[in-house]
């Protein structure tokens, strides 16, 4: 338990996080690359064709991990809101500014996979279901993060109304999820649950959880740069970043 609070309390401090994010962004690319590079070779190349879909379910290896930690960024952002608005942590603030554009992007790209995929599945590119539009919400809300952030002068302010809002639209986040459960809707459900038999091939399973902990470690990488940039912009005073600086 100690070390945990220790370690709590060291990745709020900006020089420690600085100098020790470094090690880990390369890292997380070459190794999140690397397994993209597998998982879509993998999966555009050598899977069979879906049964009932053909070759268009191939772009679930794109569509599915970019929804999947489109959601994940959000419960991340809004973790972080709380750890703020309770502990007044700069590094929780640093995250959010770092993380909203990354989930905002992903979300977007999770529509336009899904409108392409579902062109030739459904006939059509949009419906207004259940999960389209929770999706959708979700954007919208990664958009009102950014816009709200940007609309405040002073920082701590505006710290604290996104961390309020991303807290309150967590609750878009089971909607998201069990959307195809509670309501009648075109998308399918999900192929993995707790309990159930898996509904996908696993020749199909692998290169998608494969490209998936790929995606997740280039995200981690391009979020800890971000991060690093803004602790660099927000100490620019402090003698630690002269230091920092110096010794590269």
């Amino acid at each position: 338990m100690n070390w945990f609070r220790q370690t709590f309390h060291r990745m709020g401090s900006p020089p420690y996080f600085y100098r020790g994010a470094r090690k880990w962004i390369t890292g997380l690319y070459i190794v999140g690359l690397a397994l993209l590079v597998v998982g879509t070779i993998w999966g555009i190349g050598f899977t069979p064709a879906d049964r009932l879909q053909g070759d268009s379910f191939r772009i679930i290896y794109f569509h599915v991990p970019t929804a999947h930690l489109s959601q994940l960024i959000y419960i991340a952002v809004a973790v972080a809101g709380f750890v703020f608005l309770v502990w007044r942590m700069k590094m929780a603030d640093v995250f959010m500014v770092s993380a909203i554009w990354l989930g905002a992007w992903l979300t977007a790209f999770a529509l336009f996979s899904g409108i392409v995929w579902g062109i030739p599945t459904w006939g059509t590119g949009w419906v207004w279901d259940a999960r389209t539009t929770s999706v959708l919400v979700q954007l919208f809300l990664f958009i009102g993060l950014i816009a709200l952030r940007g609309a405040i002068p002073n920082s701590q302010r505006a710290a604290l109304a996104v961390s309020v809002l991303a807290i309150v639209g967590v609750l878009n986040i089971p909607i998201i999820k069990y959307s195809v459960d509670w309501f009648t809707t075109l998308h399918q459900p999900a192929s993995i649950q707790i309990g159930e038999p898996i509904a996908i091939d696993l020749a199909m399973l692998w290169p998608l959880l494969i490209n998936s902990l790929g995606l997740y470690a280039v995200a981690a990488g391009v979020i800890l740069s971000h991060m690093r940039i803004h602790v660099l912009r927000r100490e620019r005073d402090s003698e630690w970043v002269a230091k920092s600086l110096l010794t590269k």
